[in-house]
């Protein structure tokens, strides 16, 4: 059994600093007071524990009320990522059998046409209150958000995330990174995405402010790590190399009170690691995924040059192992248990069981060595990580595979200095196509961080016997084309 967060925390803390968003800032009382208003309007329109919602909104302070009002009533959120574009929104609403969406006003333009009710935050604001009874006690099964992820088959996969795993990820953390009463967790990261609203949980679990920015803004970021205003911050690569230019341009460190800058969304490059030493900036590389609701091994800012390229240990209550192997340095598929790890899948993918005898395979390639530190060899060898962000090729060929000149697709992803890796496109054609067209298709149909940023035309793609697409020569490829 686990508490409300929410209720709970608000109850042993209540004028505890909670929130701050732009100038103004809430209590935990607060926060829970706007959240149970909004539940109650939520609550007129027919929405009821256990219904499936969609959320739609950006990171701002209304979106956090929101998040929390759907948490009070029961509802099982479905957190849609806003970068997307109608046409996938389209297929997660449709796949996630949602009975509504709550979509911010800013953002309805983005809504597809379809029967199911959409509802704009503003008319929540306006629709009469009904009460309810709150659950202040919570079966550790339930399900509180579910996160769509590409899945290999280019199909996105509803992953369900319950109060347990919510919870257990928290512990874990706050048992590794420690907790002081004035930590301050400030907040770049979107809370559509497991990274942003596993800090929320944090916040209520810990007792611990959170400071919400809307979007990343390098300048300010690094203003606040070097002002003393937070102490822990969340990035990826390539928000990291930006605040590192902020510090190396004004000949700057960190405060003394920043305590740690976790970094996830894959490897940090050494150089990173050395700059970030001289500003003073304690970094912490991570390894999770949206099955493991955000954590499942971290690395120590003490073990950050000593263990180079590694995801650090399994967190507390976690478990990792390497598929068939017997001793370290044997590198196999990455699998992960504990009780941070999703149950299962909803809509298409809802028959599928995520684990093979009790262990989540995560289809990472890595090793452990002789002291039991994760490396990781290889992202789901297709995988592709652009500025944190996770591209499945075959989710752009099928894209592209439905345009009227395109006969065959292969894509792969190549290093780039700003976002890490970018996608790249291999086609086959009927005929002439400018790259221009192309690229404007794929705009219409994915978000803009998945639209390949090169087309090469090529006679045909590698495959084996099978015929099966071989992904890992397309770079071979590259010197041909």
């Amino acid at each position: 059994m686990i508490p409300n967060w929410l209720l709970q925390r608000a109850y042993l803390s209540p004028n505890k600093q909670a929130l701050s968003f732009g100038k103004e800032t809430w209590t935990f009382s607060e926060v829970n007071s706007k959240a149970q208003n909004y539940a109650r309007k939520i609550n007129a329109y027919g929405l009821n524990e256990g219904d499936r919602i969609a959320l739609l909104g950006k990171s701002n302070a209304d979106m956090v009320f929101m998040i929390h009002a759907c948490i009070h009533l029961g509802l099982e959120i479905v957190m849609l990522n806003s970068r997307l574009t109608r046409t996938e929104l389209e297929w997660q609403i449709k796949d996630s059998e949602a009975t509504a969406v709550l979509v911010s006003d800013d953002l309805k333009l983005v809504i597809p046409e379809s029967k199911i009710r959409a509802i704009l935050f503003s008319e929540i604001e306006q629709m009469r209150e009904i009460q309810f009874d709150i659950e202040d006690i919570w079966d550790t099964d339930r399900t509180i958000t579910i996160m769509y992820t590409s899945g290999t088959s280019g199909l996105p996969k509803g992953v369900r995330q319950t109060s347990g795993n919510h919870t257990s990820s928290a512990i874990s953390s706050v048992l590794n990174l420690g907790l002081d009463d004035e930590d301050t967790w400030l907040c770049t990261m979107p809370l559509f995405h497991i990274s942003g609203f596993s800090i929320l949980v944090r916040s209520v679990i810990y007792g611990m402010k959170v400071q919400l920015y809307e979007k990343f803004e390098a300048s300010e970021v690094a203003k606040e790590l070097m002002n003393g205003s937070i102490t822990h911050i969340s990035v990826v690569s390539a928000t990291l190399d930006k605040i590192l230019r902020e510090f190396e341009d004004n000949n700057a460190i960190a405060h003394s009170s920043f305590k740690a800058m976790l970094a996830g969304g894959g490897p940090v490059p050494v150089g990173y690691l050395e700059r970030a030493e001289k500003c003073r900036i304690p970094i912490l590389q991570t390894y999770g995924m949206t099955e493991t609701s955000s954590q499942t091994a971290t690395l120590s800012a003490s073990d950050s040059m000593r263990k180079v390229g590694s995801a650090g240990k399994p967190l507390f209550f976690n478990q990792i192992k390497i598929k068939d192997t017997s001793t370290p340095l044997q590198s196999g598929e990455v699998y992960i248990r504990g009780p941070h790890v999703t149950p299962g899948y909803i809509g298409h993918f809802a028959s599928e069981n995520p684990l093979v005898n009790g262990w989540l395979p995560t289809g990472d390639i890595g090793y452990l060595d002789e002291d039991g530190y994760l490396y990781i060899v290889d992202r789901r060898s297709d995988l592709i990580i652009s500025g944190g962000e996770n591209i499945y090729p075959a989710e752009i060929e099928n894209v592209l595979l439905g345009h009227s000149k395109v006969i065959e697709a292969g894509v792969c992803g190549i290093d780039d200095e700003k976002w890490g890796s970018i996608p790249v496109a291999f086609v086959v054609i009927n005929e002439n196509v400018m790259d221009l067209e192309l690229q404007h298709y794929c705009e219409e149909r994915l978000a803009r961080y998945k639209v390949p940023k090169h087309f090469y035309y090529v006679n045909e793609l590698p495959r084996n016997a099978s015929n099966k697409l071989l992904r890992r020569k397309l770079k071979d490829m590259l010197d041909l084309s």
